[in-house]
């Protein structure tokens, strides 16, 4: 039959060569406040970190680092970019950020959770998600 092969699977975890990539570049900019956008839709949840004037510095998505398919809109792919997004703002000199947070996905709590859980303070969290004024077309009626 020939030998077993074993294979070890490390579980869903970041793509480590995406992640440090990510940090790899050198932050240009010393800033001490600025805004964090966090997008959660149902497929994936996306973070951008902007200075006061919103200027984007950083932006990251759970597909960015390796997240494939129904494992990019899970609380722990939104939180791990939200820890990727806080290093980079700590290599920065961040001190203070205001949340912005848009969507209904399951990951916008859990993004800016461990964004605050590097030492970060959150001054403020504002949640606009856009809700529409008339929605779509109704369906016309049947003809029986």
């Amino acid at each position: 039959m020939g030998k077993k092969r074993i294979v070890k699977k490390q579980g869903t975890s970041v793509n480590q060569g995406l992640r440090a990539r990510a940090l790899s570049r050198a932050a240009k900019k010393k800033v001490d406040r600025g805004t964090l956008n966090i997008q959660a839709t149902y497929n994936n949840t996306i973070v951008t970190l902007a200075d006061k004037r919103g200027n984007t510095l950083m932006a990251s998505s759970s597909g960015s680092l390796g997240f494939k398919g129904a494992k990019k809109s899970t609380p722990f792919a939104a939180a791990k970019v939200g820890e990727l997004v806080a290093e980079k703002a700590t290599q920065m000199g961040m001190s203070e950020v205001d949340v912005v947070i848009r969507g209904v996905g399951s990951g916008r709590e859990a993004a800016m959770r461990s964004f605050a859980a590097k030492g970060i303070a959150l001054s403020a969290i504002r949640d606009e998600t856009p809700v529409p004024f008339n929605g779509p077309r109704p369906k016309k009626p049947r003809r029986v």
